[in-house]
């Protein structure tokens, strides 16, 4: 058996997740802080990939980054980085679909904690930098948690836009989704069964991760009252 899909899906999720999650915790932290003018298109700019069909979101990718792209244009002639139809794209597709998941996650937990503590801390002297690891990390960190498992779950899983912007190529984009789809397409079922059970244990146990986490930490919180 070839393990090349999980090894690549495996590849392109973590990146994208580790993106997707510092990313996230920096918007999410300065769109709950701050109130501007239009605050409520940006996080509906943010959000849009959760409603748009995946195939929209790559198509819009790889009208984006496509040699004849304003950005893949860009990235060929200065730096010589083509970004279609490479596993780089499938990260930046990866990104894309699972950026909302982490950001609502991110954004519910910086915003369902007393922010009092926050406050006293700072009027005791303690610089922002200090308040955000010592107080608003700690306290988030649960949502967050959560947010970065589903980002993960989210990423390993995407199909529709990484086949637009990556396309198939064995052992270059072939990810476990993509694999599957090529597999039952040539009839071949046996290889289309092994990679949905592995797909499927693999985002089973990333669903009760989160449950038996969020369950410890809930037990832990009446503990402690």
């Amino acid at each position: 058996m070839n393990y090349t899909p999980l090894i690549l899906s495996l590849k392109i999720a973590s990146i994208a997740t580790c993106i997707v999650f510092i990313l996230g915790i920096i918007l999410a932290l300065f769109i709950a802080r701050n109130e501007f003018f239009g605050k409520s298109i940006v996080e509906g700019i943010i959000l849009l990939p959760l409603v748009l069909p995946p195939t929209v979101v790559g198509f819009s990718l790889l009208f984006l980054f496509g040699k004849n792209g304003a950005i893949g244009k860009f990235l060929l002639d200065w730096f010589d980085l083509q970004i279609v139809f490479t596993w780089i794209g499938a990260v930046i597709a990866s990104i894309i679909v699972s950026f909302p998941l982490m950001y609502q996650s991110a954004s519910a937990a910086f915003q369902n904690y007393d922010k009092n503590l926050e406050n006293a801390a700072k009027i005791m002297g303690a610089s922002k930098w200090r308040v955000f690891w010592t107080i608003s990390f700690p306290l988030a960190w649960p949502g967050l948690l959560a947010g970065l498992v589903l980002t993960f779950a989210r990423s390993l899983g995407e199909f529709g836009a990484t086949l637009m912007i990556a396309g198939f190529i064995p052992g270059k984009t072939d990810t476990i989704p993509l694999t599957i789809y090529f597999a039952v397409q040539s009839g071949n079922s046996q290889v289309a069964t092994y990679w949905v059970i592995i797909l499927i244990i693999l985002g089973f146990c990333a669903i009760i991760w989160v449950n038996w986490w969020s369950k410890r930490n809930l037990l832990r919180y009446k503990s402690e009252k």
